[in-house]
Formats: structure tokens, sequence, C-alpha cells
């Protein structure tokens, strides 16, 4: 069977037909196929990812990465329950958005269908080999799959199970296409797929993004970029402000709402910073000039520390004087994925959820809570710092697009 990047592309699209006429009961049972199985080769994924790990370790791969490229028991057990989940959801596909009725009788509804071929490039995370093909598969969508090189083997494991249990509940195999190639020239030919690729979506670091921006020639979506913020307000619990940074900045360093830059209005820095920097104990502080005279320990915050996704143990801390202060650092840094603010002051929490422009806004609450299954959609396919078709977690029904059926009894236009 051929693998080029084409020949690849057009199973995709085939595939994509059959699977737009499946019905929810059998996609479900793929999933929940799939969760068995998946759970069934644990030892088969975990032996491919263990040569995966080795390779990165012995390639010198920094401990963030080699993070994101770890599976274990637990893990993969965590990635059957993401297909089970998606298989509980609701299934998004030929829901009816809206209908109306024309004063010449026509009747029109606005009915939800899926993309098609959904292709997602994405870097050393093998989970999602296995939370984008569930997704996919729930919402009627062929899984277009492109990896990294440091988790090929990782993937085609993953990969090969999903496969399996497809074809055991009459699915097509080719509902999720692995490409295997992870040649950079691969790549790109991958993000050119103008015949065969409805929605491209990257899953990676800044060179990934920068790849598709100017390499891609099909429609795609931003996964983007976390320099996500936490802005301790005058009228902030200070208590509650430090779980909230601590749980933001150590839970999951590596991932992309992870906290990274603490804003601290100025009536409450003395009261707040010790007290942090304890509680902080093994990160590494980066602050401005009077960050640092309160928490001597803090280095010296250079201008890209401001802007900066450490995905490590490094936060950046600045004193403001004001709310607005806060805004305006965030507009200027921000990345548009998550920001949260701590206060006890409804009308701070107001003017912060109406003036800051992200995909989500958090009130009193850790930015890690900006994750698909944590705001019930099972496993996402990505979060979305765009503003067209998709933003924040991307779950079931982003993965859909409208369709207009409209009914008639024989009118003609005049």
């Amino acid at each position: 069977m051929s693998t080029s990047i084409a020949d690849l592309g057009r199973r995709a699209r085939d595939a994509s037909r059959v699977l737009a006429r499946a019905s929810t009961a059998s996609r479900n049972a793929g999933l929940r196929g799939a969760a068995d199985l998946l759970v069934d080769r644990t030892g088969e994924v975990l032996e491919a990812n263990a040569t995966d790990v080795a390779a990165a370790e012995e390639g010198g791969t920094s401990a963030t990465v080699v993070d994101r490229l770890r599976l274990d028991a637990g893990r993969v057990e965590s990635m059957a329950g993401g297909l089970r989940q998606v298989a509980d959801l609701p299934d998004p596909v030929g829901e009816v958005l809206d209908g109306w009725v024309r004063p010449n009788g026509l009747r029109i509804s606005r009915v939800r269908v899926p993309l098609g071929v959904v292709a997602i490039i994405y870097e050393n995370r093998p989970n999602v080999t296995s939370d984008a093909a569930g997704l996919c598969l729930k919402s009627a969508n062929v899984a277009f799959l492109r990896g990294s090189s440091g988790a090929i083997r990782s993937n085609i494991a993953i990969a090969g199970v999903l496969r399996e249990a497809y074809v055991k509940v009459d699915l097509p195999a080719d509902a999720l296409v692995l490409v295997t190639d992870t040649s950079r020239s691969a790549a790109v030919e991958f993000m050119q797929q103008r015949d065969s690729i409805d929605c491209l979506i990257p899953r990676g670091g800044p060179s990934l993004i920068r790849s598709i921006l100017e390499n891609a020639t099909v429609p795609y979506v931003i996964d983007g970029d976390g320099n996500c913020h936490v802005y301790v307000d005058a009228a902030a619990d200070l208590a509650m402000a430090r779980a909230i940074i601590v749980n933001g900045k150590t839970q999951r360093p590596s991932v992309c709402n992870a906290t990274e830059t603490v804003l601290v209005h100025t009536d409450v820095a003395e009261a707040l910073l010790g007290d942090l920097a304890a509680d902080l104990d093994g990160v590494t502080l980066v602050g401005d000039e009077r960050t640092r005279a309160l928490v001597p320990e803090a280095g010296e915050a250079s201008e890209d520390d401001w802007a900066r996704e450490f995905l490590d143990l490094t936060l950046s801390v600045r004193i403001v004087p004001s709310i607005d202060a806060a805004i305006d650092h965030i507009a200027r840094y921000g990345t548009g994925h998550s920001e949260a603010i701590v206060t006890g002051d409804l009308a701070a929490a107001d003017r912060f959820t109406g003036e800051v422009d992200a995909a989500a806004v958090l009130v009193n609450a850790s930015t890690r809570f900006v994750d698909g299954e944590e705001f019930g959609f099972g496993a996402e396919i990505g979060i979305s710092t765009q503003k067209l078709h998709a933003r924040g977690p991307m779950g079931l029904r982003e993965l859909t697009t409208a369709k207009y059926v409209v009914r008639g009894d024989g009118q003609i236009r005049g």
C-alpha cells in the first residue's frame, strides 16, 4: 500500500465519505473498542515508547520534552479514559442549529456536519495520537496525523491499535491515517495537501507554528503559545492567590496552560511575595526591580522574559500600580491563551474579563483549568488562540461546520 503523502491524503479523503455515513452507535463502539484494546496492548505501547524515550535522553533532549514524550501505564489508561469520555458525549453531527420558513414556503435549516479530513501535525506528544483520533472519530472526521520523529515508534504503536479496533466494528481503518515520514520536507508537503485536508491543526512550539505560517496552503487553526498571566488584585484573598499561582506554575509546568507571569498590585506586593517565594520552592523567579527588592533571590527579568513561555519551573513577577497596568501588560506580552485575576472585587473581575483579550479569562481559578477535559469536552484536540471558527479548547463542536438544508415543494425563483 502506497505511503506517499498524496496517496495517504487520498485514502483519508475516501475514508471520510464512508465515515460521514457511519452511525453514532458505530462510532461510539469504535471508540470504546479502541479504549479497551489500548489498555490490553499497554505493554506493546510502552515498549515502543521506551525506545523513543531512550533515544531522546541519549540525544540530550530537555527534561520538559521528555516529560511530554514519556508514557506509563497510568497515562495509557488516561488516554483510554479520554476515548471512553468522548464516546459518552453527545454527538454533534446532525444537530439542527436553527431553522426557519420563508414566505414562499421554503423550509431552511442549518445542520452540523463533519469538516471531513482533519490534519494534526504535532511534536513529542504521543497522547495526541489517541486524543485527536478519538475526537475526530466521534465527530465523523478522519484523523490525518503527522507526529514527530522523536515519538514515531509510540505513534505507530498507538495508531496501529486504534486502526485495528476500528476494523473490528466495521469502520474504515483509514479513519486514522498516520504519516510515518518525519522529515521536514514531508511536513511541508503535508501542510499543502489541498485536495485532501479540510483543516490543519498544529500542536507544537514556535518553530512549528512558523513553519505553518510560512508553508501551509490548507486552512488551519493555530494552537498557539501560552504565555499565561495571573494578576493578583488589591482586593485579592492572598492565601487563595498563592494556591492558584503555585498550582498554575508547578502542577505541570511543561504545558501551554501553565502560569508563566504573575502581576501583583503594589498594595499587596509586600504581604504576598515573601510567602509566595517560600511556597514556590524549586521555582526560579525573575522579576522587576521592586520584586527583587522584596525577594532578593529573584533574578532580573529581561524584556524577553515578559514575553516568554518558559514551559519549566521559571516564573516572572512584576509589581504593577493598578489593574489598568496589569491589563496593559497582558495586552503587550500575552499570547491570547489564558489569563487569570484573583480578586474579591466584582467590579475588578468584570473589568478584567471584559477588557482582557484572550481565549479564556478566569476569575479566582488556576490557568490549568483551560483544558478540554476540564471544560467537559472530553479530550481536546488543541487550544485555539485564533478568533475565527474556534477559540479556546477545541472539542467536538469545533470539529464540525454547518450545512444549509433547503426543502421545498417545487418553488422556482422569479
